[in-house]
C-alpha cells in the first residue's frame, strides 16, 4: 500500500475557511503569490486562470516542489496533476461554492473552462524520502 501525505484536519480547515492560499511555487525564493483554492473530500486542489509560461502552475510543471503559507506556517507541497473527470467537476462545483459573490463568481466560472480543468493540480504536503 503506498503511503500518499495529507494535511491535518486543523490545516484543511483553514484551507477550506480560506478564501485564498499564498503559494509559492518551486524552490527558488522568490515572493508568495494569492490564488484561489478548494477541499474536495479532504483534499485540496488549485487551478489555474491563466496558464502563463512563467506562471507558478507552469513552475509547479518543471519544478514540482514549492510552498504554501497558511496562517504562521509555512508547509513544503508538492503538485500532483489530476485528470479524472468525475473529481473534476467535484472541484468545478466546489469553486462555484466558495466563490459565489457577485464579484467572483465570473472568475469561478471561468476556473471551470476546460484550460483551467487541464490545469488542476492536488497540493499534498512534500514529505522527502529517506534512504536507509
Amino acid at each position: 500500500m503506498r503511503f500518499v501525505p495529507r494535511f491535518s484536519a486543523d490545516i484543511l480547515a483553514q484551507l477550506h475557511e480560506g478564501k485564498g492560499l499564498r503559494i509559492r511555487a518551486g524552490t527558488v525564493p522568490h515572493r508568495f503569490i494569492g490564488i484561489w483554492i478548494v477541499v474536495v473530500n479532504e483534499r485540496v486542489f488549485v487551478r489555474s486562470w491563466s496558464v502563463k509560461p512563467d506562471g507558478w502552475y507552469c513552475t509547479f510543471l518543471r519544478e514540482p516542489r514549492g510552498t504554501i503559507r497558511v496562517g504562521n506556517h509555512d508547509i513544503a507541497v508538492q503538485p500532483v496533476a489530476i485528470r479524472n473527470k468525475r473529481l473534476w467537476d467535484a472541484i468545478d462545483r466546489a469553486y462555484l461554492d466558495k466563490y459565489n459573490t457577485p464579484g467572483a463568481i465570473k472568475y469561478a466560472r471561468d476556473l471551470g473552462s476546460p484550460k483551467s480543468r487541464a490545469a488542476t493540480l492536488e497540493l499534498r504536503p512534500f514529505v522527502a524520502v529517506r534512504n536507509s
